[in-house]
């Protein structure tokens, strides 16, 4: 069994609940109330469109022109792409009768959009900038009076605060700075500064364990669903071929493979994290007996197997 076609197995157990469990209350009543094709449609008014091709040019400006003014790891794309939107925003609420140029308007809810945008990107407080800019200008002028920097004791004074104060908003200021990555990989090989992504020897050996119990648990499936799992996950055989083969419909062959990956989590969850098992609908019963004898024949794997290799073991005899 290949380790590739093994992965996306995996994937396939931990994902099939996802997407196979019953349809939620709201999304059943969404399908049934909204009208076909109307999906994502707003009512825009006309010439919107044109107004907003027509002052693309004005976001780039208005971008420009606040980069010139904040640090240097604020990134274009990020205030471009809040531009654009409150430019299209602008053009749906714009209303020409009241006299104002549609290029003022725009301009108007762009730069409250850039401004929004910045402070969602700082991680500093209003208040701590607030003060920092107060701290700045008490600076600026003991630079001019005293004619060198002054310190930080000699700005408390000023303010008449304490020095631990103008120490600590410094302090909050530094720490709000963002570091760019992709300006220090211009200079600097990153590749000998941050770790490497290959897994712990303990992740590595959980995962091997994992893919030992994934083996045996294919390997005990029932003989046909055995072959629908094999056939589309590791002879990436289409639905209809598997269903000429055992002389069933490609639906069935859907159904099968569903069914397949229910008993392959639960029977690798029964051995690795008991509490995720689904619990029977019918506790004793035939169909509660074949899961545990299932499950059983997982547990009696001979050991951990480092190449994830499945073990011949008997399948358990249910219809499928």
């Amino acid at each position: 069994m290949k380790e590739s076609f093994i992965k996306r197995l995996l994937y396939a157990t931990e994902w099939s609940r996802v997407w196979s469990g019953p349809m939620s209350a709201n999304t059943q009543s969404n399908r049934s109330t909204t009208p076909a094709g109307s999906a994502g449609v707003t009512d825009r008014p006309a010439g919107s469109d044109q107004l907003v091709t027509a002052n693309l040019p004005l976001v780039g400006y208005l971008v420009s022109e606040i980069l010139a003014r904040v640090p240097a790891h604020v990134r274009r794309d990020d205030l471009t792409s809040a531009g654009y939107l409150a430019l299209t925003q602008a053009a749906r609420a714009f209303n020409p009768g009241r006299g104002v140029p549609f290029g003022r308007y725009a301009a108007m809810r762009i730069r409250g959009a850039l401004i929004d945008e910045l402070r969602g990107l700082d991680w500093a407080s209003r208040g701590v900038r607030t003060r920092a800019r107060t701290i700045d200008a008490a600076r600026e002028q003991l630079t001019v009076s005293l004619g060198h920097p002054p310190g930080d004791a000699q700005v408390a004074a000023h303010l008449k605060v304490d020095a631990e104060d103008v120490r600590a908003v410094t302090g909050d200021v530094h720490r709000a700075g963002v570091l760019s990555l992709q300006d220090v990989s211009d200079r600097v090989d990153l590749d000998g500064v941050l770790s490497g992504h290959e897994p712990a020897p303990e992740q590595s050996l959980l995962y091997r364990e994992r893919l030992g119990y994934l083996g045996d648990a294919v390997a005990a499936l029932p003989e046909r669903l055995r072959r629908v799992i094999e056939g589309t996950f590791f002879g990436d055989r289409p639905a209809a071929e598997l269903a000429a083969e055992l002389g069933v419909t490609e639906s069935r062959i859907s159904q099968m493979r569903t069914e397949a990956l229910g008993m392959l989590r639960d029977g690798m969850n029964s051995q690795l994290d008991p509490d995720l098992v689904a619990p029977p609908e019918r506790p004793g019963g035939c169909s509660d007996r074949r899961r545990e004898a299932y499950y059983a024949v997982i547990a009696a794997r001979p050991g951990l197997r480092i190449g994830g290799v499945p073990t011949p073991v008997p399948a358990v005899a249910t219809a499928a």
